[in-house]
Order: structure tokens, then sequence, then C-alpha cells
């Protein structure tokens, strides 16, 4: 009876991602009804009644300092670009790269790459979506493309050794990061030139929907502006904007102060600085409330459905059978199977309850076919939370990406699954390659 319990609980998780998804990627929900409305719906099925709420509680708690961090990010960035800080370096930008949407593309890929060297999504995705949508919309590329690009680069720099992902792996199985990092170093260097090559043919696919008269047409300089807007805007204060840009960036990456405390302060300076008069700050802070209150509302709306299936144990009994279900043949081959179901596992585990639950696990049924937990964890890292992060619904980076780009989620799952899919396969059958290589040279030596 209480296996027949553990298996219903884990199908009644299964059937709550799928119907999650299929809501989202249809748009027959809003993210936020479908995030709170399906998983409460599952809880009360599952019978944990009164319970429910004290899920939801908790997720939310856990959530609450991305979403606070989230509103006052969009009213920092938001003051910022009222003020005009952005169209100096944009018009700098744009005379480096023109008004070549493969330029573009390409130089967004590497500024995001470069960025992500501290290991934050968050960091990157606030530093890099604000600055390049100016010259998305300028030539007319479309954001979801903006959005596709930033996350694939984050997703490969989420597997740098420091970061949180490959900290929880090293953790779970025990290992060091040379053990674990190591072997991967070529592979994530073949994904890296494989995402250059997915980004050049989103960018040639963009001039071909524009068309190449209408890019070559005018420049920057030339583009209409909004005389609304020019009336809030303070060049006088560009350094002193930028100087505030700066310092918050290197607290965040110094980790000084918590990422909510920086942008907290940061908004409050920008603010008062910019627009002394009391009601041009109320002004500027009505103008982002919309953008702020829906993608806070959001992420607080993923808190819940976390918490609900994390506290439920719907979460624990989904990863005992999927094990279950892995046949004893196939068993010399678990790497290989992790790699593979990693990037899509991201839409169904978050990196704890992977890492320190699904994880050691596997790695345990691993050990009895021969495999090391090394390789697991290796092929765990090509796609879970890595390639994967930027599109799962359970990170409060997602829904940052998609807010700042301001795509819809099904929207932006459904153009860059497919592209993160890719770059984990290419990346696991490089890290094959590069084995069996590997061994041949040892064989040959012991010979």
């Amino acid at each position: 009876v209480q296996t027949y319990a553990f298996r219903s609980l884990a199908l009644l998780g299964f059937i709550t991602i799928v119907v999650l998804l299929t809501l989202i990627m249809t748009n027959k929900a809003t993210p936020v009804v479908a995030l709170i409305a399906v998983p409460t719906v599952a809880a009360l099925v599952g019978g944990f009644g009164e319970s429910t709420g004290a899920f939801i509680i908790k997720g939310v708690l856990a959530i609450a300092p991305t979403a606070t961090m989230f509103i006052f990010a969009t009213l920092f960035f938001g003051i910022l670009t009222d003020a005009g800080t952005f169209d100096p370096i944009i018009k700098k930008i744009f005379k480096i790269v023109g008004r070549d949407p493969i330029k573009i593309v390409l130089g967004t890929a590497i500024l995001a790459m470069i960025v992500h060297l501290d290991g934050n999504g968050a960091v990157t995705f606030l530093v890099v979506i604000p600055a390049m949508i100016p010259l998305f919309d300028a030539v007319g590329m479309k954001r979801t493309t903006l959005a596709t690009v930033v996350a694939l680069s984050a997703g490969l720099m989420n597997m740098e050794p420091w970061g949180g992902v490959p900290l929880r792996a090293m953790a779970s199985l025990k290992l060091t990061s040379t053990e674990l990092f190591n072997p991967l170093l070529i592979p994530i260097l073949v994904g890296a030139i494989f995402i250059l090559f997915l980004d050049y043919t989103l960018a040639k696919k963009e001039v071909a929907r524009i068309g190449k008269e209408n890019i070559s047409i005018g420049s920057i300089d030339e583009l209409p502006v909004d005389e609304e807007k020019q009336k809030y805007f303070r060049p006088k204060l560009f350094l002193v904007n930028i100087l505030t840009i700066i310092i918050s960036i290197t607290l965040l990456i110094k980790g000084m102060f918590s990422p909510t405390a920086v942008f907290m302060i940061a908004f409050t300076i920008t603010l008062v600085i910019n627009y002394p008069n009391v009601k041009d700050q109320r002004a500027r802070m009505d103008a982002h409330a919309k953008e702020a209150l829906l993608m806070s509302s959001i992420l607080f709306a993923a808190g819940a459905f976390v918490g609900i299936m994390q506290n439920s144990g719907m979460i624990k009994e989904m990863a005992a059978v999927l094990i279950s279900i892995i046949p004893d043949f196939l068993g010399q081959h678990l790497a290989v199977i992790v790699g593979i179901i990693g990037m899509p596992a991201s839409l169904i585990f978050d990196p704890d309850s992977f890492y320190f639950g699904v994880l050691p696990t596997i790695s345990a049924a691993a050990n009895a076919f021969g495999v090391p937990a090394a390789e697991i964890g290796r092929a765990a890292l090509l796609g879970q939370m890595t390639t994967g992060f930027p599109v799962s619904p359970l990170t409060g980076s997602t829904f940052l990406l998609i807010g700042l780009a301001g795509v819809e989620l099904g929207e932006h799952q459904k153009k860059t699954i497919p592209y993160a899919f890719a770059v984990t396969i290419v990346m696991l059958i490089t890290a094959v390659l590069v084995k069996r290589s590997e061994e041949r040279r040892v064989g040959k030596e012991c010979m």
C-alpha cells in the first residue's frame, strides 16, 4: 500500500509538470495562473488539504529575496533608462557593429559569456539584456532572439567550477573540481563554438526576415526621438549614473552585499540624484511599477509551485520512479542517459532537488555497474540546470530574463529549448569521444 501511495504521488507530480508546461507553452493560461493553480489542485487531489497553504508559504519565503531583487532591479534600470544613461553607450556600440544583426548577435553572446564568469545568472541578465535591447529594437530584431542568445551563453557558462551547480555536484558526490570539471574543458569549448554557430544562424534568419535593405537604411543617430522621454534625460549625470552601475555590479560580483540590498540602495540613490523632485520620483516609479509588479508576481507564483512540489514529496518520488525504470542492460550507459535527460530534467527538478536528491541515488545505482561517480556528475552538468536553467520555470533567473527582455515564458521556451538541448547533445557526444580517445591512449601505453 505504501509503495502504491508513493507511485501515485510520483504520477501526480509528472501530470502536474506536463499540465503546467502545456498550459504555459500553448498560451492557454498565464504563467501566474498556471504556476499557482496547477500545483494547488494537484496537492488537494493528493490529499494534502490544509498543508497545501503551508507548502506555498515555504516556497514563497524561499523566492522572496529574488522577487524583491527583481522589483528594485527593474526600477533601478528603468530610472537609468529614463535618464538616458545608456544612449551614448548604445551609439558607441552601434558605430562598431553597425546595423549588422550578425555582429550584434555574436557580440551579445560573447558579452553574456564574459559577464557570466562570476557565475551569477541574475547579474548576467541584468547587465546584458538592458544594454542590448535598444540595439535589437533599433535594427528590428525579435526580442525572443535576444533572450535565446543570452540564455544559451549563460547556460554554457553555468558549468564553471565555481558556479552554484558544479558546487552542488561536487558536494553531493564528494568530488574535487579537478575530478569533475577538467575532463569537460574540451566539451565546453566545443559547446561554446556550437553556440556561436547557432547564434550566427539566428542572426541570418533575422537578416532574411528584416531584409537587407531595411537594415542598411540610416543610423542610430537618425532614429526618431521621443520628445516626451527626452524631458527626463539627464546627460550631465551620465558619469554619476555609470559610476553607480559599476559600483553596484562590483558589489554583486564580490558578494559584499546581497543582490536585494544592492539594488534597493542603488535604486534609491539613482532616483534621488536624477529626480530630486518628489513629483518626478513618483512619476518615474509609476512608469515602471506595472512591469515590476507583473514579473514579481510570476516569481512568487513560481515559489508557490516549487514549495508544493518539494514539500509534498512529489519531486522526491518522481526521482525514485525515474531511477527504478532504468533496465539493467542500460546500467553501464547511465552516464550517457543522464547526459541526455539532464537538460529536459531542468523543467522538472530544481538544482537542490536534483543534485542533492536525484544525483546521489543515480550515482549509487551506476556504481553497481562499475560507472564512476565522476562520470555521472559530469554528464549531469552538461544539461541539468546549466544549459537548462534559463528555460526552467523552477528558477527565478528565467523570469528575470524574460521580464527584462519583454517576452512570454512559453514563447521563450519554445524557441530556446531545442537549441539548448542541441548544445547539450553536442557536448555529450564530444565528451564520449574524448573519453574513448583517452581510453585508447592509456591502452596503448599499457601494451
